[in-house]
């Protein structure tokens, strides 16, 4: 069956809406999990560092794919089907599935060794991100833990206020939420770097991609080591039922 380039165009334009409605809504579902009386501690949500790792990438990129159609939708662009699709594919790369860091960097920069001194910056830029949220949500977790330690004494004690543990513990899980979505995201960004460094080693970039791969694993370090305290805290906070 043969599509036509309008009914393409509106194929992409579906699709791209789509996945942006259908990504904001998962962002906003967590809270229906958790309960809507008790927010994610402030440090994690409206702190200098809150919006490092708030978006995926795809997300990012479907947001921005969205806007760019719909700006393509209202315009009086001649051919307003070609519009939304170079504005799709410009957005989240060359084609569905491909490598969008990639893509990017390589349209931006054609010249190798200037493409991989970006890429390293911006390796270094994220990894510094990773540190000062790491920093945040360890002051999150330390104060987590100590509320988990008292409300477990008092349960040995006999002394619990169930409805304040309630409230504690529902605190505690949307921190986690919000804590496991960020490491998501975080080793997303990991992978992408990986996956290009890999592309721009076959592509011939040899020895120079060694430092690169080198930056990648350090930032992939402190990712897995904050995961271990995330983990840890989520260990700690299973192990409570109430009631």
């Amino acid at each position: 069956m043969k599509m036509t380039q309008g009914g393409f165009s509106k194929a992409v334009f579906g699709f791209i809406m789509a996945g942006t409605i259908l990504l904001s809504g998962c962002a906003s579902t967590g809270s229906a999990l958790t309960g809507n009386s008790v927010s994610a501690d402030p440090r994690l949500t409206q702190g200098n560092d809150a919006t490092f790792f708030s978006k995926s990438g795809f997300t990012a990129c479907a947001g921005a794919a969205g806007v760019g159609v719909l700006a393509c939708a209202l315009s009086n662009a001649s051919d307003k089907g070609k519009c939304a699709i170079i504005a799709g594919i410009s957005a989240c790369g060359v084609a569905m599935g491909a490598n969008y860091y990639y893509d990017q960097r390589r349209g931006q920069y054609a010249n190798t060794a200037e493409r991989l001194q970006v890429m390293s910056a911006d390796i270094q830029k994220d990894t510094e991100n990773v540190v000062a949220r790491t920093e945040t949500m360890q002051r999150v977790i330390r104060d987590d833990e100590q509320s988990i330690a008292a409300i477990q004494k008092a349960i040995k004690a006999n002394q619990l206020d169930t409805v304040k543990a309630e409230q504690e513990l529902a605190g505690i899980d949307k921190n986690l939420v919000v804590m496991r979505k960020e490491l998501g995201n975080m080793r997303a960004k990991v992978s992408e770097y990986e996956k290009t460094a890999k592309l721009e080693r076959e592509a011939g970039a040899g020895a120079e991609v060694v430092r690169i791969e080198q930056e990648i694993g350090q930032m992939n370090r402190k990712v897995a080591a904050l995961q271990q305290e995330v983990d840890g805290l989520y260990s700690q906070r299973s192990a409570i039922t109430l009631g």
